[in-house]
């Protein structure tokens, strides 16, 4: 089983990963996608004015949920919100876009700048349950440092 308490060594690691680059998104999904093993899908999608979210980089299945308005779906109502959305059972909500079958939960954190949101960290599990508030912290902080520029 995976040890959550690794998530503080990770950081350190994400610091050292993203020093100096510029693109930072496609290195942070296959990074976490890598080192988490119930993160079965990671990826960002970005604001693109239009109070739709682009899907970006990510790693994983490819999805058809390439444009989602604000408002729909999981990622659409954490972008309307402007809150996280941890949802442990995909089955058991009724604004789900499923992109597969194997999707059985999934977390949300959306990306601030100046108060409004910019885009969102989106990340898949094929299990039940397995996100708590470690998870949301972490991901919090990774979202933190890609604005923070």
């Amino acid at each position: 089983m995976f040890d959550k308490s690794s998530f503080e060594e990770m950081k350190k690691e994400i610091e050292s990963l993203l020093e100096g680059r510029k693109d930072k998104l496609e290195p942070i999904c296959q990074y976490l996608y890598d080192h988490v093993p119930y993160y079965n899908w990671v990826g960002f999608y970005l604001v693109d004015g239009s109070k739709k979210l682009r899907l970006g980089p990510y790693v994983g299945e490819p999805t058809v949920h390439t444009t989602i308005s604000f408002g729909q779906g999981i990622c659409g109502q954490a972008a309307q919100t402007k809150h996280n959305f941890v949802i442990q059972d995909v089955t058991k909500e009724t604004n789900y876009l499923s992109c597969s079958p194997d999707v059985k939960s999934e977390i949300v954190i959306p990306m601030m700048k100046n108060g409004k949101v910019i885009g969102e960290l989106d990340i898949d599990s094929h299990y039940l349950s397995p996100f708590d508030e470690k998870d949301e912290a972490f991901l919090e902080w990774i979202c933190k440092i890609l604005t923070s520029e």
